[in-house]
């Protein structure tokens, strides 16, 4: 099985997911019963943030730990890691 740079963090990262998957379904539940418009784009705001907090804690993991294992493999392992963080943080900047 391979160890990720989260697998430390496993159940951790799972709790805050599974709590962001029921501030969805709550959001979802707002919807159904015509919440005010704000209301509903406050918690939106609230579920985005949260997963940009777990999008960066991941992000920090993959790079202490298989960003760092790749560049003490060869300079090219770890210049491919350093690319594929970095167009993963483009990602995220642009989502």
């Amino acid at each position: 099985m391979a160890v990720h740079g989260y697998t430390g963090s496993k159940d951790d990262y799972l709790k805050r997911l599974r709590r962001i998957e029921g501030q969805v379904r709550g959001i979802a539940r707002m919807v159904e019963e015509d919440t005010y418009c704000i209301d509903v784009l406050t918690q939106v705001s609230a579920v985005t943030k949260a997963l940009q907090a777990v999008s960066l804690g991941l992000l920090e993991d993959h790079i202490g730990h298989c960003v760092v294992d790749a560049a003490k493999e060869s300079d090219e392992a770890g210049q491919a890691k350093v690319r594929e963080a970095s167009e993963a943080i483009a990602r995220l900047v642009r989502s």
